[in-house]
């Protein structure tokens, strides 16, 4: 809903008294060899470039990235312990396709499994994750579902834990760009998983089959998948400096095709965007009065902090403006949203975020309340 602007206030114009510099326009996004991708800014969401990037396509095993989040979840919330040993099922050791080893009727420790699971692909220990989880992997699907939902990936729908092909079994590089970016958020202590290049068990040494591992040192993440239908598959992730890009590539002809995909669209944003934060959270934007409370003014601002994706060289034209709703009366709490800020480049609104009081303000006294409410008679 749109808030009325009734106090506005703009707060900053980067360099907005310099001349006018020409900013060189950026180019097309690469062409790559693949059916559908996306690239996303970390800390924004911004997508940079993307192809039929909400098309419905099968994951293959970037589906463990879904499963990992569950189990992340499980363990942050202590109904799972790294060192807890889970029994291998026949169904987990029956698993098709990609393995870890495990043996049927031995006892596994969680750290084994989920980094099996994340540098093998193994479906064994996928599945076994899902046992002790979900109780079935029937019912960890369900919570994958549940999951997906509540992260906001709108276009996805998983039948297994794996990634096995099934036609009700999908997802879109948006969604798993949207996935990813939870991850790294939400388990920053069990990201450097990902980053690991080899993982032996059971005397059985297998490598990660992120070749940009090895190509690009920026790259510290996330996870390859292939099946026939899917074709070949690979989520990357990449620091440079303060910036992080997310990579989805989905359907490639060959473990090549991904990689040199993944990587010249990390190149392509790098070279051409940067991230420029324009407000911390908790930062103070605005001090507007309010009515009938136990302070006559509360200071306003942002509870997260306020990034925007642009163009290299276009930082200075960046432009920020706050309002609040008038007027403003007591109590007010510090989860309501009260007002928002636009954020501008140049004369294109590109997007707006709420703004929140910053202190909860209780109701003023009686004699307080009164006398406000004769002044806004007037």
């Amino acid at each position: 809903m749109k808030l009325p602007v009734l106090i506005a206030l703009c707060l900053s114009a980067l360099a907005a008294a310099a001349p006018a510099l020409a900013v060189a326009p950026v180019p097309n996004p690469p062409a790559v060899q693949a059916k559908g991708y996306v690239l996303m800014d970390f800390a924004t969401g911004q997508a940079l470039a993307g192809s039929n990037a909400d098309q419905r396509l099968e994951p293959a095993s970037l589906t463990k990235l879904m499963t990992t989040y569950v189990v992340f979840d499980a363990l942050r919330s202590g109904r799972l312990k790294m060192d807890e040993q889970i029994l291998i099922s026949e169904h987990a050791w029956r698993a098709e396709g990609s393995r870890t080893f495990v043996q049927v009727g031995t006892r596994v420790p969680v750290d084994t499994l989920i980094k099996g699971m994340i540098v093998q692909s193994g479906n064994d220990a996928t599945i076994a994750l899902a046992e002790r989880v979900g109780g079935t992997e029937p019912a960890f699907v369900e919570m994958m579902n549940g999951y997906a939902k509540r992260l906001g990936m709108r276009s996805s729908h998983f039948e297994d834990s794996t990634g096995l092909p099934s036609p009700q079994h999908y997802t879109t590089p948006t969604d798993l760009a949207t996935l990813s970016r939870a991850i790294i958020r939400d388990f920053p202590e069990y990201y450097g998983l990902y980053s690991l290049k080899e993982f032996t068990y059971n005397n059985i040494r297998q490598e990660n089959r992120n070749g940009l591992l090895e190509r690009d040192p920026s790259v510290d993440g996330m996870k390859t998948g292939h099946t026939d239908a899917a074709g070949y598959c690979l989520i990357s992730s990449a620091k440079r400096q303060n910036m992080r890009l997310v990579s989805v590539v989905m359907g490639s002809p060959s473990v090549k095709a991904r990689e040199d995909a993944s990587e010249t669209l990390l190149n392509y944003g790098f070279t051409n965007f940067e991230t420029v934060s324009l407000k911390k959270a908790g930062e103070t934007v605005l001090k507007p009065r309010i009515y009938k409370g136990s302070m006559e003014y509360v200071a306003v601002g942002p509870n997260s902090e306020v990034q925007l994706t642009v163009p290299r060289g276009e930082s200075g034209m960046v432009v920020t403006q706050a309002s609040v709703r008038r007027p403003l009366l007591a109590p007010l709490d510090t989860h309501t949203a009260i007002g928002e800020l636009q954020v501008s480049v140049g004369d294109k609104l590109v997007t707006k975020l709420p703004l929140f009081a910053l202190t909860p303000v209780p109701q003023g006294s009686l004699w307080t309340r009164m006398v406000d409410t004769i002044s806004l008679w007037f």
